[in-house]
């Protein structure tokens, strides 16, 4: 009976930590409403993030933000930030902040003046975004930690899914978000063996708020390969096949994306299920004018 204590007190403790650690990570200042900080640990910080260091101890307070505005997409993708109902900022959120937490704002101001026209130190875009470099039109975003999603390689659940019909992604990881279709969010994101998979996730399975991004509106133009080649939904390390399609295949070209290279995504079936991959540029053969890129 002690052992079994001992263990299930041990995986508290380990669920806190980790919790704890997640949490960390969603904030560029966990500690800016409870100490002080320091003008040393504020400066590591560049201008552009340090903009978002002084909102977010306003987020903490449902600050409502412009949604056309830079910081209203980044603060709605955080799993803590809840906005408050009442959008009057100077009734619902200002009085709600402490003396600590004015001087921090105060300081961290100070120190992004100093930078405005000398800008260095870290990016919160570097911190948090994984060991991949994402494409032109992905964008980092987070989400409620401890969720795992499946990933679809077109939209939809009939559509085809790797992995042996297992792909999924977990929340707790790095993802990239290039818009949403139909309710389907496009996203890049590391697999849990290095690699790097493109992909679709169903927007209503989404816990906690769902992250504003683009609709995203492809040219849906009809094209063949003119060469034997194959599709991937990695573009990145170009680890994962889909499947090889021979030359004069028909295929809908969806629009350009750019890498280490120029990449086309299209659409085409296998296995008789929908899928979209990536091809190298130049294998087409456009059946009107030519392409419509959408980045």
């Amino acid at each position: 009976m002690k052992k079994l204590l001992a263990a299930l007190l041990l995986l508290a403790l380990t669920l806190s930590l980790t919790t704890t650690a997640l949490a960390d990570r969603s904030y560029i200042f966990p500690e800016s409403s409870t100490r002080r900080l320091t003008w040393a640990e504020v400066d590591e910080w560049d201008y552009e993030s340090l903009g978002f260091a002084f909102h977010e101890i306003l987020a903490r307070h449902g600050f409502v933000f412009n949604p056309t505005g830079r910081y209203y997409a980044y603060f709605n993708s955080k799993p803590w930030y809840t906005p408050n109902a009442d959008s009057n900022n100077d009734r619902a959120c200002y009085p709600r902040l402490s003396g600590l937490e004015w001087d921090n704002i105060e300081l961290i101001k100070s120190v992004r003046a100093s930078k405005e026209y000398n800008d260095y130190g870290r990016s919160i875009w570097d911190s948090w975004t994984g060991g991949i470099t994402p494409l032109s039109g992905f964008t980092y975003m987070e989400f409620r930690p401890n969720q795992a999603l499946p990933v679809y390689a077109a939209p939809g659940t009939s559509s085809y899914r790797a992995t042996n019909g297992l792909a999924e992604v977990s929340t707790n990881g790095a993802i990239y978000v290039a818009g949403v279709e139909n309710g389907w969010m496009l996203i890049l994101y590391e697999t849990n063996w290095g690699a790097a998979r493109v992909g679709y996730i169903d927007t209503r399975r989404l816990s906690g708020s769902v992250p504003a991004c683009r609709q995203l509106n492809f040219s849906r133009t009809p094209a063949r390969l003119v060469t034997a080649c194959t599709i991937t939904d990695d573009p990145i390390t170009h680890g994962s096949t889909i499947t090889c399609l021979p030359a004069g295949t028909s295929v809908t070209y969806l629009t350009t994306f750019y890498g280490d290279q120029a990449w086309d995504y299209v659409e085409f079936r296998v296995y008789g299920q929908l899928a979209r991959g990536f091809i190298p540029s130049g294998l087409l053969d456009m059946t009107d004018d030519g392409p419509t890129l959408l980045y």
